[in-house]
């Protein structure tokens, strides 16, 4: 009998998929996000192509050895997080971990993606998979990039000089910025 592990994200959708997808087919759940960059200073390196270095996030940790575990029984991964940047960024995230845990030995990865929830869309999804889309990871690793190299410098600033707890990310910071120059202009 041939088992096939599919990943998602939530714990909640992982039940209800193993339901609709049968009994060659173990489903679960990733609980989001399972690397991070790492916090401190030269996790994006400017000077290196922006290279970045991440670390697993301490408490989804169990929930990736509980994969590796799974994944010794399958004959194949499926990674169904989320369709869009973020989701796709955890699959590939998922999948260059279990790399460098040797977990995947030659076991084919499929990429599979639903928009809802349903016995039809997830069925449909797993009939037709794909790869992972490296734009969209690399679109997310660009916005996380930003955030560390603009938001993580200028928030202490924020909470320093105009109130505690405020933050700034990729979009802020420019708008903080023109508000700045326009400051300027008007004195």
């Amino acid at each position: 009998m041939t088992q096939n592990l599919v990943i998602v994200e939530s714990p909640a959708k992982a039940k209800t998929i193993e339901k609709y997808l049968g009994k060659d087919f173990s489903v679960l759940a990733s609980y989001g996000h399972v690397r991070d960059l790492v916090p401190k200073e030269g996790a994006v390196n400017p000077e290196q192509g922006y290279e970045m270095q991440y670390r697993i996030i301490e408490r989804n940790e169990k929930h990736v050895n509980a994969i590796v575990r799974a994944l010794k029984k399958a004959d194949a991964l499926y990674l169904a997080t989320d369709p869009d940047r973020e989701g796709e960024a955890i699959s590939w995230h998922l999948y260059e971990l279990l790399k460098e845990k040797k977990a995947l030995g030659d076991k084919p990865v499929h990429r599979v993606v639903f928009y809802e929830i349903t016995k039809n869309a997830v069925k449909e999804a797993i009939a037709e998979p794909r790869d992972l889309s490296i734009e969209l990871v690399n679109a997310q690793q660009a916005r996380r990039a930003l955030d560390y190299l603009v938001g993580f410098n200028l928030s202490p600033l924020l909470r320093k000089k105009v109130k505690p707890g405020l933050s700034a990310g990729r979009v802020q910071s420019p708008a903080l910025r023109m508000i700045d120059e326009r400051e300027l202009e008007i004195e």
